[in-house]
């Protein structure tokens, strides 16, 4: 198993030591999953997070009339996981499955408050990846509710420009708030223009 990329994405933040990363090695877990294959689904309990290697990873939500709102993809670099779930150990209101065939490392909830806890650097890592999470979902909310379907395509794009190419539309106008007939009328006026 290959931990060269969540390593080097630790060490932004902090340096850990040989000792360190051997321990942070002994409690990963390596999975690979195919295209449309859920790691979560609503309604389960959710005891792990999710660090993707390759492929890329989607959360979503589902209304009741069945339509699906994408919180996050996650390509490789990036965590995945249902917090809420996680933390309180309630049942899961995301789903989480693959948009294409992937791999990714997971820790179980109890190694990784192990982990936080015998690595104090680890926790600060952590704290870090955390703030910067909420602020992301802040500032997604607020735009939502303040932009244009343009502006928020175009903060998609800026946030996962190596997807944009690769996504189904449909994923993208998830995840921006908009049906895929408007995606797609409103992108066909930009190449006119």
């Amino acid at each position: 198993m290959d931990h060269s990329l969540l390593l080097a994405g630790i060490a932004k933040y902090v340096n850990l030591d040989a000792q360190e990363q051997e321990y942070l090695i002994s409690v990963l877990h390596y999975k690979k999953v195919k295209r449309k294959q859920f790691l979560l689904e609503e309604g389960d309990v959710n005891s792990k997070v999710i660090f993707v290697t390759s492929g890329c990873l989607r959360s979503y939500a589902v209304d009741k009339n069945g339509t699906e709102h994408v919180l996050q993809f996650a390509p490789p670099g990036w965590w995945i996981t249902d917090m809420r779930s996680l933390t309180t150990g309630q049942p899961a209101r995301l789903n989480i499955d693959a948009i294409e065939d992937s791999e990714y490392i997971y820790i179980t909830k109890a190694d990784f408050e192990e982990l936080n806890t015998r690595i104090p650097k680890i926790e600060h890592y952590n704290r870090v990846i955390g703030q910067n999470a909420i602020a992301t979902y802040q500032h997604r909310q607020i735009d939502n509710v303040t932009l244009s379907a343009m502006e928020r395509y175009a903060n998609f794009c800026q946030l996962y420009p190596s997807l944009i190419k690769t996504l189904p539309q449909k994923q993208v106008a998830s995840y921006i708030g908009v049906t895929p007939e408007f995606l797609s009328k409103m992108l066909n006026t930009m190449i006119v223009k």
